[in-house]
């Protein structure tokens, strides 16, 4: 099915979307609003990494509680108060102002990236049943591109947005698009089975439905496979972000949030770019295994280059930024394409258990791969071989799962 046709025949998908372009448009807004935040008041690399890691963490340690809510609760309901409680918690950066308040920064970016734990999953786990056979491609390209067109614009926007108005009118619209969010998704109808809730307090039943889609993938080879390819990406990939933040600052060190937008924008539209090339030249799913391994080591094979160029403003800032496209299409490919298989092989009483598993991986190792980056280039290590050393930890993540996984899936075990 073609994109139009699914947005104009499809009511829920359509909602859906809607609410997503919003409040993705005013995340990333945000997003780069807290980038400046932290380097005005710090001026610390190890500091901006903290504030990429309270955007990961949050989603391991809320990834049991989450796991429950998705499964039996009311997907729409648990996506609603998600964007209530972010539209509150973002408010609270308007009072942060000096360097002593940076802890307030980490535990308002911590509690909005632990609410977003239970949307996120919500709404990968409800694609499916508001989807009919020969759609779920489709959606799922068309959300993430979305993702990616958003990244785009609101990185692209949102730079000059931060320098000409300032972060608070910023914070301000990031809570106002979680509203708009939360009416969109409200007229949405999403059909599910539920889990059956089992006895014990609320976090004992979270922790123990969290243990069950541990265990569902442990059990399904199958279904954990696709599940360990975002991941694998972001063990390389983690750091990468960092560093392409910083080579933004230094790329156009006059342009205040507006370089690192800029490079943003390059990463939103190579992602964007990627599902859509996906769904086009790889209709065969037999393929998508081998054309995960080879998205991730193209991926970090574009970040050699970008550490292999001059990062002077002028020529070489163009050709900089069509390589981050370059690389980002790669990785976007490689989203689309694994969550599409996770979803089909996932049994909806379990989906959303699984897919918070996925997340919390996906957290654990971008967490892990952040904190490595912060900590050398706060004690020394040079940008660039930072650069260069996280981009080959991709292409050998990359050529690792072509040599292992593939075979794996070809042999059909699990």
């Amino acid at each position: 099915m073609g994109y139009l046709a699914l947005i104009r025949g499809n009511r829920n998908v359509r909602r859906l979307w809607g609410g997503t372009l919003v409040s993705l448009f005013g995340d990333w807004f945000n997003t780069l609003a807290l980038y400046r935040l932290a380097l005005e008041l710090t001026g610390s690399e190890l500091a901006l990494g903290g504030v990429l890691l309270t955007k990961l963490l949050p989603l391991a340690l809320a990834a049991p509680v989450a796991a429950a809510l998705v499964d039996r609760l009311d997907r729409k309901h648990v996506m609603i108060g998600a964007d209530l409680l972010r539209a509150v918690i973002v408010l609270g950066f308007l009072f942060v102002r000096e360097p002593g308040d940076l802890w307030l920064l980490y535990t308002l970016a911590f509690c909005q990236i632990a609410v977003s734990a239970a949307f996120g999953p919500a709404k990968s786990a409800a694609l499916p049943n508001i989807t009919a056979r020969g759609e779920l491609l489709t959606a799922n390209a068309l959300l993430s591109a979305s993702w990616s067109v958003m990244l785009a614009l609101g990185a692209a926007a949102g730079g000059p947005a931060v320098d000409l108005f300032g972060t608070d009118a910023v914070f301000i619209f990031d809570a106002v698009t979680y509203l708009v969010s939360a009416a969109f998704i409200a007229g949405m109808t999403i059909p599910q089975e539920r889990a059956e809730a089992s006895g014990g307090s609320v976090l004992a039943q979270a922790w123990r439905q969290s243990a069950d889609g541990i265990r569902y993938l442990r059990e399904n080879a199958r279904v954990l496979r696709p599940a360990l390819a975002k991941a694998t990406w972001t063990l390389g990939g983690g750091g990468l972000m960092l560093c392409l933040a910083l080579i933004g600052d230094r790329l156009f060190p006059s342009a205040g949030t507006t370089g690192i937008g800029l490079l943003f924008a390059a990463r939103g539209l190579g992602t964007g770019i990627g599902p859509i090339l996906a769904r086009a030249l790889f209709r065969d799913t037999r393929r998508w295994f081998a054309v995960l391994g080879a998205c991730i080591a193209i991926s970090g094979a574009g970040y050699l280059a970008v550490g292999s160029l001059s990062w002077e403003p002028g020529t070489s800032a163009l050709l900089l930024l069509a390589t981050v496209v370059f690389a980002h299409a790669a990785s976007g490919a490689n989203w689309v394409l694994s969550t599409t298989i996770l979803q089909m092989r996932t049994e909806d009483r379990f989906r959303g258990r699984v897919f918070t598993a996925d997340w919390l991986i996906l957290a654990l190792v971008e967490s892990a791969s952040t904190l490595a980056a912060s900590v050398a280039l706060e004690m020394g290590v040079p940008l660039r071989t930072a650069v260069l050393a996280f981009a080959s930890i991709q292409v050998a993540a990359g050529l690792t799962w072509l040599l292992v996984m593939v075979p794996a899936e070809r042999d059909g075990s699990g």
